[in-house]
């Protein structure tokens, strides 16, 4: 099995979030346009097209995340479409007023997986209050909780000439692993294998038995670390934490371009190379995604 557990689901109302901010009308057609990208349509027909693309690839499941906050209704219709084959995720600000309203309808009513925090974004720290509202409704509902640390780089913003206010200092994943360990039940994922804190997602790692990284992207972070290769970071992902604790992700997101084959193929490889038994890297490709998501129902 190959399960993708990070690609984003580009909707409708994820493009007209950011019209609103570049000042675009008709955003969900007149930005992908400009972008050289497929109109995404409505929601529903942006669910089948991702569970065909899925097929077109051989893969058989996939984690979608609802890409600005708020825009949970958009990706929970690809959840209900796409039982078998999607699990939801959704962007959250800790700092929004309906906050636990937010999350009970997206766990409960909406099924929707996994709450995406960033940090560095939304400017709200990972042990502030607020997030800790996200992390016990993680706990109640038995979900898990996303947390970009690193560098965050989101090429749509720049493309379109919007500012990026970014503070990296919110992004460590030291202080992820001081929470991770308050709230032991609640799966907590650094994507990126920490996006350029490689180091601190291990320590984070080790501290708190409940964090996983995910494997997504490009990792272009690497340019930060000389000589340092993905073969390297995979050794010592491994080395730390185990294949029991790694998900395989590609940072999918737009179309025309749809799944990102090379992140696959590069991984792969990667894998094989160092030797990591088929075991082992059905875990990676599949099996941590199986154990955390769980069997879906139709």
């Amino acid at each position: 099995m190959i399960a993708d557990a990070h690609c984003h689901f580009f909707s409708a109302g994820f493009f007209q979030a950011l019209g609103r901010e570049a000042g675009v009308g008709d955003a969900d057609v007149a930005l992908p346009r400009q972008l050289d990208w497929d109109s995404p349509g409505d929601a529903a027909a942006l669910a089948d097209r991702w569970a065909a693309e899925l097929d077109r690839h051989d893969v058989q499941r996939a984690m979608l995340i609802a890409s600005a906050p708020g825009d949970e209704d958009s990706v929970a219709v690809a959840v209900r479409r796409h039982p078998t084959r999607i699990a939801g995720a959704f962007m959250v600000h800790p700092g929004m007023t309906d906050l636990v309203e937010r999350l009970d309808r997206a766990f409960g009513e909406q099924r929707l997986s996994t709450a995406c925090l960033f940090p560095a974004m939304h400017h709200v720290a990972v042990d502030d209050a607020r997030t800790a509202v996200v992390f016990e409704a993680a706990r109640r509902y038995g979900r898990a909780v996303f947390v970009h640390c690193g560098t965050l780089t989101v090429g749509i913003r720049g493309r379109l000439g919007l500012p990026s206010r970014f503070d990296l200092r919110l992004g460590d994943p030291l202080a992820v692993a001081a929470v991770a360990v308050r709230y032991p039940e609640v799966p907590v994922i650094v994507p990126h294998f920490g996006a350029g804190m490689l180091r601190e997602a291990l320590m984070a790692a080790a501290a708190a038995p409940n964090v996983l990284l995910d494997t997504s992207s490009s990792n272009s972070w690497i340019r930060f670390h000389p000589n340092l290769t993905l073969r390297d970071v995979f050794a010592r992902a491994l080395d730390v934490v185990s294949a029991s604790r790694l998900l395989f992700g590609t940072d999918s997101s737009f179309f025309p371009r749809g799944w990102h084959r090379a992140v696959y193929d590069a991984q792969r490889a990667v894998l094989t190379d160092l030797g990591v038994s088929r075991d082992d890297q059905d875990l990676i490709f599949g099996g941590n995604f199986a154990r955390l998501f769980g069997t879906p129902r139709e």
